[in-house]
Parts: C-alpha cells; sequence; structure tokens
C-alpha cells in the first residue's frame, strides 16, 4: 500500500514539555562545575542542538571569563556526561505532554500515517522518554542526535528517516518549535508547522512556517489538507 502521508516530529517543546527536568540535569552538572544555574525559561532557549550544545552555549552566556579557561577536552566531555548520566535517572520527573498530543497520535495511526521522531537527543534518551511517558507505540522510528554520522539542521537527518519508514518527500510533513527544526524541514524541502513558544530564542515571526500552532488540540483539521 502506497504511504498516504508521513509525520516527522522534534521532541522537546514539540511533543513533550522537558524544560523542567532539562533544567535540573543542567543545574545540577552547572553546581558541580561551579558555574550559575538558570531558570526554566532560560534553559528553553538553550534546547534543540544537544547536551554539549546546551552546555556550551550556557557558558558561553553566563560565565565567559571561566569558559575561556576550559581548555581541557576531557573537561567539556566529564561535563556532557555527567548532565546524560543525571538526565537519564531523572527524565521524566516534571515533563509533560504537550495539550492534545495524545488524541492527535490516535487520530493518525486510525488514518494510517506513519509517524517518527527527529530529535538532536540522543538516541537512547529520546526513546526512554517516550516509553517512560507513554508514546513510544505510537512511532515507527525514533532518530536521535546520534543516530547517524549527522543530525539536524543537517536535512539528512529527515530524509533518511523519512527512507527507514518507507515514506515518500512530497509526501511528509515536519513539525517543531525551533528554527533548527524549520532550517531542517527547508534544506529537505518538507512543508514545516511551528509549535509556538517552543524551545528557541527566535520569535515565530522569525521562523518559516505553512502553519502555526499551539499544542495539538484539533490540529487533525490541521493535517487533514494534506490527506
Amino acid at each position: 500500500m502506497t504511504q498516504k502521508l508521513s509525520i516527522l516530529f522534534d521532541l522537546d517543546g514539540t511533543l513533550v514539555d522537558t524544560a523542567p527536568d532539562l533544567m535540573r540535569a543542567h543545574n545540577h552538572v552547572m553546581q558541580k562545575f561551579g558555574y550559575d544555574t538558570k531558570g526554566v525559561e532560560d534553559i528553553r532557549n538553550l534546547v534543540g542542538k544537544g547536551a554539549s550544545v546546551l552546555i556550551g552555549r550556557s557558558l558561553w552566556g553566563s560565565a565567559k571569563k571561566e569558559f575561556s579557561k576550559i581548555k581541557n577536552e576531557n573537561e567539556k566531555k566529564l561535563m556532557v556526561k555527567e548532565f546524560i548520566d543525571f538526565y537519564s535517572k531523572n527524565i521524566v520527573n516534571e515533563s509533560r505532554l504537550i495539550k492534545g498530543v495524545i488524541d492527535f497520535l490516535k487520530w493518525a495511526k486510525l488514518k494510517k500515517i506513519t509517524m517518527a521522531v527527529c530529535t538532536n537527543k540522543q538516541e537512547h534518551l529520546a526513546i526512554d522518554l517516550l516509553k517512560k511517558i507513554k508514546i513510544y507505540d505510537f512511532f515507527d522510528h525514533v532518530s536521535g542526535g546520534n543516530t547517524f554520522d549527522y543530525c539536524k539542521p543537517d536535512p539528512r537527518h529527515l530524509t533518511s528517516t523519512i527512507e527507514i519508514i518507507g515514506g515518500e518527500l512530497n509526501k511528509t510533513i515536519m513539525i517543531g518549535d525551533s528554527e533548527v527544526d524549520e532550517m531542517s524541514a527547508q534544506n529537505a524541502k518538507l512543508p514545516f508547522i511551528l509549535v509556538k513558544d517552543g524551545y528557541t530564542e527566535k520569535s515565530e515571526n522569525e521562523i518559516n512556517h505553512v502553519a502555526l500552532i499551539s499544542d495539538f488540540v484539533g490540529f487533525e483539521k490541521v493535517i487533514e489538507k494534506y490527506l
């Protein structure tokens, strides 16, 4: 049977509000290594490119002098490892599904829509989060930031996932909450739907999109025109 439609979802800030748990992991690392901690809104602006970038951008923004002193790559790696170790043990303490996600995923399955996750979160963490928050079984594949030798905004992160799930480029939509997702979709020549108030420093007007949503309540109406 020819697939009628495929949807690729970002994870953090798109399907799940993970900022509180990411903040706790981030602040745990910062306290341990002697840097400033951050609030949830600060973390929302740093998430999207993976753990090492989150920590690096945080250091660069809040502690440039200290960051410049870290010449030892092993120390930086230790910080990332500490973040991932702590976060993996505390991955769904406060994380919550974006409103309407479950109902939309159920509807999409009934409509035979193929779905996958494309995230820069490490693959095993993404799968663990999806399982613990009980939506893993809705997806045909999960591509993390370390699944391939490339990740978003490289379009191959999306196109390789589409190939794995047996989809077609001209029948695929990308849904995300940041400029990283938009750039990925644009590079792969896919329509991009933006989730408002996501994990990004940019305003919605600065991110190109074919549709803008606050959550997934009633999202079926947006997708129906692509079927």
